[in-house]
């Protein structure tokens, strides 16, 4: 009988072990550089402000939190963990194509959130695939 790390093909947990080490890069640089999460849309924004250094604080832990859990889930191979934080991941990218297209804001960001939306769904959809060829040899 194979564990469920055997189950989940190699390819989804090294592309979600990158998409993890992405977000943790991110959360920590946060920490660091606040001002680098708001790049030029901050025209007129305070940046030494205590608002929106908590502001920034938060958005970084955040990305720091998602990308230990998808690392976490990453390393232990379950199905259902993998697509739930990836889903999580998902519906947060999904938010940034919403709001980018509700303010106009059509960039190279957007760009890059439709890429990894289409992974990540890509990836889900793989994962359930995995889910239930398991529970079909479960049942036989």
């Amino acid at each position: 009988m194979s564990t469920n790390i055997d189950l989940v093909p190699k390819w989804v947990r090294i592309i979600l072990g990158l998409l993890a080490l992405a977000n943790i890069a991110f959360g920590v640089s946060g920490y660091f550089s606040p001002s680098a999460l708001f790049q030029n849309n901050a025209v007129g924004v305070d940046l030494t402000g205590l608002a929106a250094k908590y502001a920034s604080y938060e958005f970084a832990a955040r990305n720091l939190a998602i990308g230990l859990a998808l690392m976490i889930v990453a390393l232990r191979g379950v199905p259902e963990s993998l697509a739930i934080v990836t889903i999580i991941r998902a519906l947060i990218e999904l938010q940034t194509i919403i709001i980018a297209i509700a303010t106009g804001n059509l960039n190279g960001g957007i760009a890059v959130a439709v890429v990894m939306f289409a992974l990540e769904v890509f990836v889900v959809v793989t994962i359930f695939g995995v889910i239930a060829k398991r529970n079909a040899a479960k049942l036989n």
